[in-house]
């Protein structure tokens, strides 16, 4: 599902493909809900091409949204905490992915992706993995 997702560079939220063309990608906002194009020229990737840099290697963005829900119980995130400050917003992804690389992944990522966890969680676009009743054991 996150491969239909697009993050497009310099406009706000995220968007769902819709359909594509030579050079041409028609997108909805998952924000407004309107559809526009977007030009091969825009910066656009698929949510499931991104990854976070660790000490050792990269983690797939699919994985940690798991790991937020997980911790979440799959409900959205408080807007108070992802407006708080870096001290806050580190903590929080140090629960998540304890070895994040701090050197590359600043404050303002970890922002982005705890408000596209949010807005996929509302839109009920992403179902994410959940542990079942025996790993709960």
């Amino acid at each position: 599902m996150l491969e239909e997702i697009l993050f497009v560079s310099g406009k706000p939220g995220l968007f769902r493909l819709v359909s594509k063309g030579k050079n041409i990608f028609i997108v909805e906002s998952l924000l407004t809900h309107k559809k526009m194009p977007v030009f091969m020229q825009d910066k656009v990737t698929p949510l499931d091409k991104i990854t976070v840099y660790t000490e050792s290697n990269e983690v797939p963005l699919s994985s940690i949204l798991s790991k937020i829900s997980e911790k979440e119980e799959g409900h959205e995130i408080d807007s108070k905490m992802i407006d708080s400050d870096n001290e806050v917003l580190n903590s929080y992804f140090s629960r998540i992915l304890p070895d994040y690389d701090k050197r590359l992944v600043y404050p303002s990522h970890i922002k982005k992706i705890l408000s596209w966890y949010n807005l996929l969680v509302k839109e009920k676009l992403v179902v994410f993995v959940e542990k079942n009743e025996a790993d709960k054991n």
